[in-house]
């Protein structure tokens, strides 16, 4: 088996092009589709089927690429490391995480600083990437992992709060049961135009009366403050509004469930030095994350 045409094969499924494949290592284009042709006749097996955004792996070419991914990310390792490239690491790192996750973007810049020959590419998204469709090496997921494709690594835990404006509440009066939202106008986080939020507050499930949903959190927060309306916010970006008396927190004794935080990459893939270098970062570095985390009734 020719490996250099494996290895292009690889770089093709990675980012569902042939000709993105060939500028990223490159070599000409017809070099490239002439080689995977090559590799396809030799295995007797279509790897690839052309599409309207590019190409994507067939059955037989998903598991060529699972079983050979790992094999030439290992070789390309080990080159670096003999071309003595572990104590200053250069490469590509490609995330993904959610939208307006702020502590995050601190951490990153840190571990930009740390390694600044790392060229970091990121993808903010609602939506639960695909880590091989999408050419993720590391993704952060909100909530529990059921996914045994991937291998997790629990980052901390967090939860939303409730909260309005002291002068929303001032005009609508104190809550002290979730049944009594419905004095309040609430607006909602929701990934759909037809969503039909539920908040589970203190155990208790509360169809939010939302007048408003929207799949950003920062619209949320300003919307919150600007005292028009009730509505849950991530502690972490609750926290500064609440120190600053811009926002109060409503129902603490109905606090919404803890949700856990994780780092998740492919449990196939051979975990690459700036991968690992990134995860332990991350790792090391979680006070500042729950520094942002953490909100005036926590400390």
């Amino acid at each position: 088996m020719d490996y250099n045409a494996v290895s292009m094969f690889v770089a093709v499924a990675q980012v569902g092009s042939l000709s993105a494949a060939a500028t990223r290592m490159g070599i000409p284009l017809p070099t490239l589709s002439r080689k995977i042709a090559e590799l396809e006749s030799y295995l007797k097996v279509q790897l690839l089927e052309r599409t309207a955004r590019g190409c994507r792996v067939t059955e037989a070419g998903s598991r060529l690429f699972e079983h050979a991914s790992g094999g030439i990310e290992a070789l390309q390792e080990a080159e670096r490391s003999i071309m003595n490239e572990q104590a200053r690491l250069i490469g590509r790192l490609r995330l993904s995480l959610p939208q307006s996750f702020e502590p995050w973007w601190v951490l990153l810049g840190l571990f930009q600083h740390a390694h600044p020959d790392i060229q970091i590419s990121v993808y903010s998204t609602e939506r639960r990437v695909d880590l091989l469709a999408d050419g993720v090496d590391v993704a952060l997921r909100v909530g529990t992992i059921a996914d045994d494709t991937v291998v997790a690594r629990h980052m901390l835990t967090f939860r939303h709060i409730l909260v309005a404006s002291p002068k929303l509440v001032e005009r609508h009066g104190a809550l002290s049961h979730p049944a009594d939202l419905s004095r309040y106008p609430c607006a909602a986080w929701g990934s759909t135009l037809d969503a039909r939020p539920v908040w589970m507050l203190g155990g208790h499930s509360h169809k939010a009366s939302a007048t408003f949903t929207v799949n950003d959190y920062l619209h949320l927060r300003a919307r919150a403050i600007a005292g028009d309306i009730v509505t849950e916010l991530p502690s972490f970006l609750a926290a500064e509004p609440l120190k600053k008396g811009a926002l109060v927190e409503l129902l603490p004794k109905h606090p919404f469930p803890n949700t856990p935080l994780h780092l998740v990459y492919r449990r196939q893939r051979h975990a690459s030095t700036i991968v690992r270098a990134y995860l332990d970062f991350c790792s090391a570095h979680l006070s500042i994350i729950e520094d942002k985390c953490r909100v005036p009734f926590d400390a």
